[in-house]
């Protein structure tokens, strides 16, 4: 029995919640949830990572990212749902899709969405966690999305770093998920699946590997990203109803987005996956050799115990404060991992003070 309906809404109260359908160039439909407590020119676009979704920000567990920005003003919160959120079902294909996909169709069409609804004059702001930061990093810093006002990025963006054994995973996992296993994708809730299945007795062995709790989505969470026990957070952060929910907060993934994290941890930043594609033609090969030019103030985010990217943003700010310096800002949370700084039962006190106090700067 679940303690929260799947996807609910419940999180965020007292504000006209509607959805927002758009299509992306490449014939996907997404949406965004748009919660409007009150009129502002100050607009918050907020981006999920790799099989998350909008069920991040809005948990009624705690005081959530949403309900936080609407009580310090921000009164128009828009959050997005790509081609990674758990909310759609194209994780759960044999696709190929990559974080280019990401950046040229689906950010630049969720922001020319909103604008239609707030208009060209709004002042937008966007907050984005993991690989949606990544995403919409490559395609502010490749000028995909002017007019951003500010933006925050959580535990990566231009420049990946992972550890040995997360590098490890990223060059076998795509070929023993889709070959040696056959399946179309990976998912934390392969543990609960009814009957015998291939997913479930991957569990079960992922299990063995693991005594730091008694959760198996916990444990597959793990295995699919990061190094650690557990990797997406630090337990004693998670109230024990969100430890327990791991399986509707985090959905299935096919792999192909491991190939491309592979292959710019390779490469020591952000490149194109596929340069030979004609369809991402309008992008550039190395997202790096134009970000001197981007006059987006961000505030680059991590927590000081981030298993899953390491440091990845405290070198991406390092590496564009040498390039544009004074416009960027970095902030480590020292007793925070990579998802509970979003997802952990004091984060309302811990971190989204320092977002917002971020934001408040830029909004004038």
């Amino acid at each position: 029995m679940r303690a929260y309906a799947l996807h609910t809404l419940e999180g965020v109260r007292d504000c006209d919640i509607t959805t927002h359908p758009f299509t992306t160039a490449d014939g996907l439909g997404l949406s965004m949830l748009r919660f409007r407590k009150s009129s502002s020119k100050d607009v918050v676009l907020v981006i999920h990572g790799l099989t998350t979704s909008t069920d991040m920000f809005i948990m009624p567990e705690h005081r959530n990212l949403v309900t936080c920005l609407h009580d310090a003003g921000f009164g128009d919160v828009w959050c997005l749902d790509f081609r990674m959120s758990n909310r759609h079902p194209y994780n759960m294909t044999r696709h190929r899709y990559t974080m280019d996909h990401c950046a040229l169709f689906d950010h630049p069409e969720a922001v020319r969405t909103l604008r239609k609804a707030v208009g060209d004059d709004a002042r937008l702001h966007v907050i984005a966690h993991c690989l949606g930061a990544m995403s919409f990093s490559m395609a502010l810093f490749s000028g995909q999305i002017p007019g951003i006002r500010s933006a925050i990025m959580n535990s990566v963006s231009l420049t990946p770093r992972v550890a040995g054994w997360s590098r490890f995973k990223l060059r076998v996992a795509p070929f023993m998920v889709e070959s040696v296993i056959n399946q179309p994708y990976v998912s934390p809730d392969w543990g609960s699946e009814p009957g015998i299945t291939p997913g479930k007795l991957v569990s079960k062995v992922v299990n063995l590997f693991h005594e730091d709790c008694g959760v198996p989505s916990c444990h597959m969470l793990s295995f699919m990203w990061g190094t650690g026990w557990p990797a997406l957070y630090r337990h004693e952060n998670l109230l024990d109803v969100t430890h327990r929910r791991g399986g509707d907060l985090y959905g299935p993934t096919s792999p192909n987005y491991h190939r491309h994290v592979r292959k710019m941890v390779q490469v020591g930043h952000a490149v194109k996956y596929d340069p030979a594609d004609p369809l991402l033609r309008a992008l550039p090969n190395d997202y790096l050799a134009g970000a001197a030019s981007c006059t987006t103030p961000v505030l680059f985010v991590t927590g000081r115990h981030n298993h899953i990217f390491e440091d990845s943003n405290i070198a991406c700010f390092r590496e564009l404060d040498a390039r544009r310096g004074g416009l960027h800002a970095l902030e480590i949370f020292e007793e925070y991992g990579h998802q509970d700084v979003f997802m952990g039962k004091a984060v309302d006190k811990d971190v989204f003070p320092r977002l917002i106090a971020f934001l408040h700067s830029q909004a004038c």
